[in-house]
């Protein structure tokens, strides 16, 4: 499996040799906690909508401060909307310290599940909360983090808060906008954040020893081979074109086939093209049309106008740059052949990224303490992980998902399952 970069691996947790304290999380309030932010932006289908930014969202950042306030831990809000939680200091902490960031995201994609990105985050309180109640001391601050909008459901730029924790200013839009036009900047002062003094989000390399983030598979792998555990040693890239395609209007009724410049027929053929690069040619992993809107978007009217979305992802860097370059070649033939006019407006890349080798053996070896099956599996989602791996070694836990399914409402993992991970994340951050 190829990589863009080399993992970073400056830790090496002592896995054979560390004397664990005996602290365990509290099953009762990690479940309940996932229960009641799973009441946040729930429809009467039973999906959960809490894009990024949205006021369902602010109700989940407002809930989850409040856990942990009452905790007596410390929330805070930096620039860029990232929720980080700390432990009370007695005093000034010392200036060469650095953190352990534990964590994931609470924005959700439309009609979404109850635990993609949420179960990571109330994992990350429960294991500050653990170590708070516990008096257990770390080498380095743990601070458990709510990246803001990780999903881009709302407003499309996804990896926001993760890219600007990491320094990433320079692939963010100076003034981002939602779907709509709408601007993001007044949603982000409500949340907390600043858009002016985003460079205030930025951490420094030297300043993070490790990020964990505990996830849903969101796949079928742990699930069918009866694995507990998935310790993930690759995270995929990924490729998000946005595609307008130009044609004309007209009267559905009266304009001959053979004088249309028909722009929904254009992106029919455009969505099928994009199916093709990877399920026939296997030039990629993956390959997803998941978004298609019309203009004028009416029965008895000729489509002047479409944008849709091209998800590509795969773990390999080189056929990334390999497959991008044959859509684009392929929608622009069926453009020429239609009579239409295409146009690429925007694209985000996420690059892969490995995870840190000291860090896959302190989650295996956690795993194994606690009598749970692991395996090691890449990440075919994209995760905050491989943002924060700019900074510092990350690790990722996969615990299983039923059916393998997500981004839906019957997304879903056993209580056992959900516990099992958050006590390996537990495990993980005392020995790192």
């Amino acid at each position: 499996m190829s990589s863009s970069a080399t993992p970073r691996s400056g830790i090496e947790p002592g896995i054979d040799t560390l004397d664990i304290p005996t602290a365990d999380i509290d099953a009762d309030r990690l479940l309940g906690r996932i229960e009641a932010f799973a009441r946040i932006g729930r429809d009467a289908g039973g999906g959960i909508t809490r894009e990024g930014f949205s006021g369902a969202d602010l109700d989940a950042r407002a809930l989850l401060m409040r856990e942990a306030r009452a905790a007596s831990l410390v929330p805070s809000v930096d620039a860029a909307g990232n929720i980080l939680i700390r432990r009370a200091q007695a005093g000034p902490a010392p200036v060469d310290r650095k953190v352990l960031l534990i964590g994931s995201h609470l924005d959700t994609v439309v009609n979404a599940g109850r635990l993609d990105g949420a179960y990571g985050v109330l994992a990350a309180l429960e294991v500050l909360q653990v170590l708070a109640e516990s008096g257990t001391d770390l080498p380095h601050e743990p601070v458990a983090i709510a990246f803001a909008n990780e999903e881009g459901a709302l407003f499309p730029q996804p990896f926001w808060g993760s890219m600007a924790l990491a320094g990433r200013l320079a692939e963010l839009p100076a003034d981002p906008c939602d779907h709509s036009g709408q601007p993001l900047r007044g949603p982000l002062a409500r949340a907390g954040g600043d858009l002016d003094a985003l460079k205030t989000a930025v951490w420094p390399t030297e300043s993070v020893a490790a990020y964990l983030e505990l996830h849903i598979e969101q796949g079928p792998v742990l699930e069918r081979a009866g694995t507990r555990i998935g310790v993930v040693d690759a995270i995929t890239g990924r490729t998000v074109l946005t595609v307008d395609v130009t044609g004309a209007s007209g009267h559905a009724g009266t304009t001959p086939m053979d004088h249309r410049r028909d722009a929904m027929a254009a992106a029919a053929r455009m969505v099928s093209a994009v199916e093709r690069v990877a399920k026939d040619d296997a030039l990629c992993r993956v390959a997803t049309v998941g978004r298609l809107e019309a203009h004028p978007n009416s029965p008895n009217t000729i489509a002047g106008s479409a944008r849709l979305t091209v998800d590509l992802r795969d773990t390999d860097p080189g056929r990334l740059e390999h497959v991008e370059a044959a859509v684009r070649e392929a929608l622009r033939t069926i453009a020429g052949q239609t009579g239409t006019q295409v146009e690429f407006v925007a694209a985000t890349r996420s690059s892969p990224v490995a995870t840190a080798p000291a860090l896959r053996a302190a989650i295996a070896r956690s795993a194994e303490e606690l009598g749970l099956a692991h395996q090691t599996l890449p990440s075919g989602a994209g995760h905050d992980a491989q943002m924060v791996a700019d900074i510092a070694p990350i690790g990722m836990i996969f615990v299983p998902s039923i059916g393998g399914v997500s981004h839906v409402p019957e997304e879903d993992t056993s209580p056992a399952d959900l516990l099992s991970g958050a006590r390996v994340l537990l495990r993980t951050a005392l020995r790192v």
